[in-house]
């Protein structure tokens, strides 16, 4: 039974903030500007907390309420014809009720199957094989599927930024809030691409985690304890040969040669580290489709911020390849989709 991505939507807190703007708020040295650029490649990001008042003006489920509402207003579908959601991201709301849950209230969805995934950069794409294998089994036809993350819960405005490790600067400058939805039916819709596969495998067997983000109750809290570490090193060497097993053995599992792809949609990680994933991947033909230069790495939104760039440039027959990777367990994810040509034939 054939999956369509009907439609995509995405949303995005408050105005970009540009490196010179996050370097004066944190009191770094103004070479710092530059560093960013030439080391991390991120030109603007978005936060769901005021950088100035330190007011948190937007909840992940506010962003995943109004990215939702724009995916269903694309599909042409209200909440109640939603039969399934499902929810990836690693920093929820609260830990109950799940941000799942609100999100479909708010949303006019009723009993139906809401599910939370708490993973990192791969829960978007966690999330897709969820809701691809629920539609594949014929219990459920219609299901919108969400990714999300923010830094609000994680974002100290009054840190010492310049003395802290270079793992917590690196995360400071590389992540930015966001939301994305996506509605996907077992019915055809005209020109709706196929969500042909979609693969999520732990490669993390005897490793250390290379991302923690410590949980703490309020007998728990250790008032030294890094909001998140990050082995950045780890993912620099670890990422490109990542992507490329999982380009692989998808390509091997679809019968699809590398000249076959047409769009590459690479693992967000920063903007210089995608580039040199981009570039060992071997799909020089394929035009790649990111955009966490403009707003950074939203985790768990980004994948759909590049399918709804995505979407409109696709033309008959053409296939898109996407793929993720997750430092905290070492965790890899792809995916693939395929327009409707003239030849089409249903798979």
């Amino acid at each position: 039974m054939d999956i369509h991505i009907v439609a995509v939507g995405t949303a995005l807190p408050g105005p970009p903030v540009d490196n010179a703007t996050l370097v004066r708020r944190f009191g770094m040295p103004a070479v710092w500007e530059q560093w960013i650029d030439a080391f991390i490649g991120t030109d603007t990001r978005h936060f769901a907390r005021d950088l100035t008042t330190g007011e948190v003006r937007y909840s992940l489920t506010d962003l995943c309420e109004t990215a939702g509402r724009r995916a269903l207003a694309a599909a042409n579908v209200t909440g109640a014809e939603i039969d399934l959601v499902v929810l990836g991201t690693a920093t929820p709301d609260l830990l109950m009720p799940s941000t799942a849950c609100l999100v479909a209230d708010r949303l006019g969805i009723d009993g139906v199957p809401a599910y939370q995934l708490q993973s990192g950069c791969t829960g978007a794409l966690q999330a897709f094989d969820v809701a691809a294998q629920a539609l594949a089994s014929g219990r459920c036809r219609t299901a919108l599927v969400l990714g999300a993350d923010t830094s609000a819960h994680h974002l100290d405005l009054d840190m010492d930024l310049a003395g802290a490790p270079p793992e917590v600067q690196v995360n400071a400058m590389l992540f930015g809030d966001g939301a994305g939805a996506a509605v996907l039916d077992t019915r055809p819709r005209d020109g709706a691409p196929v969500l042909r596969h979609v693969s999520c495998k732990l490669l993390g067997l005897g490793r250390p985690p290379g991302q923690v983000i410590p949980w703490y109750g309020p007998a728990e809290r250790i008032p030294d304890a890094l909001p998140v570490s990050e082995d950045f090193k780890g993912v620099e060497e670890s990422a490109a040969p990542m992507a490329e097993r999982a380009l692989a053995e998808l390509l091997d599992h679809l019968g699809w040669k590398r000249t076959d792809v047409d769009y590459l949609l690479p693992p967000q990680l920063s903007g210089r580290m995608t580039k040199r994933v981009v570039d060992a991947l071997g799909v020089g033909a394929a035009e790649v489709v990111s955009r966490v230069t403009e707003i950074g790495n939203t985790a768990n939104a980004l994948p759909f911020f590049q399918l709804e760039r995505l979407l409109p440039l696709l033309g008959p027959g053409d296939r898109a390849v996407g793929l993720s990777v997750e430092a905290s367990k070492w965790i890899v994810a792809s995916y693939a989709v395929e327009a409707p040509g003239a030849d089409w034939e249903e798979i």
